[in-house]
């Protein structure tokens, strides 16, 4: 749930990065950090543990507008991508906005995309939310490799309801500011319907 800073005039909303282990999460924010202005981010903070690490960094994107004189500011976060790291998952998820579930488009990896988001679904209702309930955005990382699964595959699995879908390559960038944009815009929308 987005917290609004009156003294800076900001509305703060989480968008947070899920998917299966090395997916592309990392990379998308990278990309992201890398290419955005200086002046309209904080620090990126890698919290790392031996054998895990996430990912965190807020930017106010001026592009997006105001909500009732307030600016926009985005925290994005990483998840684990692991599934046995459940418990920092569900720590990441608490006060969530938006997601961006990114997909390894691999063709062997199909079941740990599949594995990963029902594991999404699952950790948003422990905090009272549905996947349908939050804006969220499909990305299907990696479509510059050899070994993809067809698109029309990773929709019938992984998007049968239809939500915003982008194919990317995170290590390029391409498709990774469109997904963005996407979830942020229905991060706003969904702050403005309820009257932020």
């Amino acid at each position: 749930m987005s917290f609004i800073n009156y003294a800076a005039r900001e509305i703060n909303c989480k968008i947070v990065y899920y998917g299966p282990g090395l997916c592309g999460k990392t990379t998308n924010l990278q990309y992201v950090y890398a290419k955005t202005n200086p002046d309209m981010k904080g620090k990126m903070i890698s919290l790392a543990t031996e054998t895990e690490r996430t990912l965190f960094f807020d930017f106010l994107p001026l592009a997006l507008g105001e909500i009732r004189g307030f600016k926009a500011r985005f925290h994005l976060y990483t998840v684990p991508g692991q599934v046995f790291y459940d418990a920092s998952r569900k720590l990441i998820l608490k006060g969530v906005d938006g997601a961006v579930f990114v997909a390894d488009s691999q063709t062997e990896r199909m079941e740990a995309n599949v594995e990963s988001l029902e594991n999404l679904q699952v950790n948003l209702i422990e905090h009272g939310l549905k996947l349908e309930g939050i804006p969220w955005v499909m990305q299907y990382n990696k479509r510059d490799l050899p070994n993809v699964s067809p698109l029309e595959q990773m929709r019938k699995e992984l998007n049968p309801t239809g939500v915003p879908e982008f194919e990317a390559c995170a290590t390029t960038g391409e498709g990774v500011f469109e997904t963005l944009k996407a979830v942020a815009k229905g991060v706003l929308s969904n702050l403005q319907k309820i009257g932020a």
